[in-house]
């Protein structure tokens, strides 16, 4: 695949301590994107590469934020310019329970079972934060933390007590983390606007508090009915609960909201009434962060909920946070698009764990598994933009993706009684043909293919072009 030329240009000037590190990481890089579906030896082909590729993992040399702050460093250049920059925040976690030699993973979970007192599930957990442009393309990741969790016993957890620790200590730091290192990295770039996306777990005041310090804005889903409008932060009496605020506020318009079909519910169109206030917040009083810092914010509040939903349906609601002024309408439904748009990083994680199979890999060690999810991270975000970047950058040349053994099997496959033409096809067929590769049928109603059907074709097509070029050198 042409991608060697992205690998290159990814990590052309990286700094590993060794060049023979940074040209081996550009190899596993191409390696991945030709073959999402296959574990760490069938991606390299050959014995000796998948040696070196293991012998990369396990270099303790090597600090993976160094490959995540690299590639932040390239996907600030690619926002230069842009109008808006999502910076969408998420969590998931790797569940590698069932690698029991895997050493130094942490605990996701405990829960007792019917006959064992506690049942502890261990993996790994991965915070990161995409670019995401006005039109929905992922420019790449801005800021990624993986670790494992600290193991300690159910006691040492009741004892240290978690609602009594400051922000600082505690595992929700990371959202404050993100949104400090994503705008430094994006500031002085040209950018008229960047805005932090994130979901209920981000409802958090000093996240909040950050935003207002640093100059930076956000939209974020209230995750719990926060007392608002108080006049100070250990008053009973003054202020209201969000939601029975809201519930008094008039509905400025309805919003229809395309609902895609999920394992409960089918597809449908959302009727939703949309509502806005203007709202006074001040932390619990059992904050723990410095009270001298502590001081009331000015937000705004967008809620959504549908009326009526079909019978079987669970009903969209939605409260949204946003430090950005909501004045009417438009305004509100400018932000609700862009919530909209944090489901990206959810499809995104999907091609890492369902795409790469990263849980599959036995890697014996934490470490070493950090290191590989790290760089599997980056070639994900290349196969989604691989899939979304045809839709909206139609005058992108084919021959900047794919080389042209690469389209004119490709053409061959899909024309078998055409001549080959000498220019290539336009980057949106070409990606509907790799598409076809993975599965997709193409039929009228069908719409534009998934990410899904996009990472099966780029394996096939990767097997078919190696097979192609080996029969030209049979043939000389």
């Amino acid at each position: 695949m042409n991608i060697n030329e992205w690998a290159k240009s990814e990590f052309d000037d990286i700094n590993l301590g060794d060049k023979r590190l940074s040209d081996r990481l550009v190899k596993i890089a191409d390696h991945f994107v030709g073959s999402p579906e296959s574990p760490i030896n069938k991606a390299c082909g050959k014995w000796s590469e998948a040696k070196a590729a293991y012998r990369f993992f396990q270099n303790d040399n090597i600090n993976y934020s160094d490959i995540i702050n690299h590639h932040a460093l390239k996907t600030s250049e690619r926002s230069e310019n842009e109008s808006l920059v999502l910076a969408i925040q998420d969590t998931t976690y790797f569940n590698y329970t069932s690698h029991p030699k895997t050493t130094g993973l942490g605990i996701l979970s405990r829960f007792t079972g019917k006959y064992k007192k506690e049942i502890l599930t261990k993996g790994l957990y991965m915070h990161t934060t995409m670019a995401v442009n006005a039109n929905g393309v992922p420019l790449g990741l801005l800021n990624q933390k993986i670790s494992a969790r600290e193991i300690r016993s159910a006691e040492e957890n009741k004892k240290r007590n978690h609602n009594n620790l400051p922000i600082e200590e505690k595992e929700s730091i990371r959202w404050l983390d993100s949104m400090k290192e994503s705008t430094s990295i994006l500031s002085g770039k040209g950018i008229k606007k960047v805005v932090t996306i994130a979901d209920r777990e981000a409802d958090i005041y000093d996240l909040f508090l950050l935003a207002d310090n640093i100059q930076t804005h956000y939209v974020i889903r209230a995750g719990h009915d926060r007392k608002i409008n108080k006049t100070a932060i250990h008053s009973e009496i003054s202020g209201e609960f969000l939601w029975q605020y809201m519930r008094k506020s008039e509905i400025k318009g309805q919003l229809r909201i395309k609902v895609p079909a999920m394992e409960s519910q089918r597809k449908r169109t959302a009727k939703c009434d949309v509502k806005v206030g203007k709202v006074k917040i001040l932390p619990s009083r059992s904050y723990k962060g410095a009270k001298l810092t502590a001081k009331e914010l000015t937000v705004y509040a967008i809620q959504v909920v549908e009326q009526e939903p079909p019978e079987g349906c669970v009903r969209i609601e939605w409260m949204l946070y946003t430090n950005l002024a909501v004045l009417n309408f438009d305004e509100a439904v400018e932000k609700i698009n862009w919530y909209c748009l944090r489901w990206k990083i959810e499809v995104y994680f999907k091609v890492i764990k369902s795409g790469f199979h990263v849980e599959n890999c036995r890697l014996e060690s934490a470490d070493r598994l950090i290191r590989y999810l790290a760089l599997i991270s980056i070639v994900a975000w290349k196969v989604y933009w691989l899939t979304l970047a045809p839709r909206v950058l139609s005058r992108l040349p084919t021959s900047d993706i794919y080389n042209e053994a690469e389209w004119k099997v490709l053409f061959v496959t899909f024309n078998p009684s055409s001549t080959i033409p000498q220019i290539p096809p336009p980057l949106n067929i070409v990606t509907i043909w790799i598409a076809r590769l993975g599965g997709f049928l193409a039929r009228k109603n069908d719409g534009l293919p998934g990410i899904t059907h996009v990472w099966r074709g780029l394996q096939k097509l990767c097997d078919m072009t190696a097979g192609f070029q080996a029969y030209r050198k049979i043939c000389g």
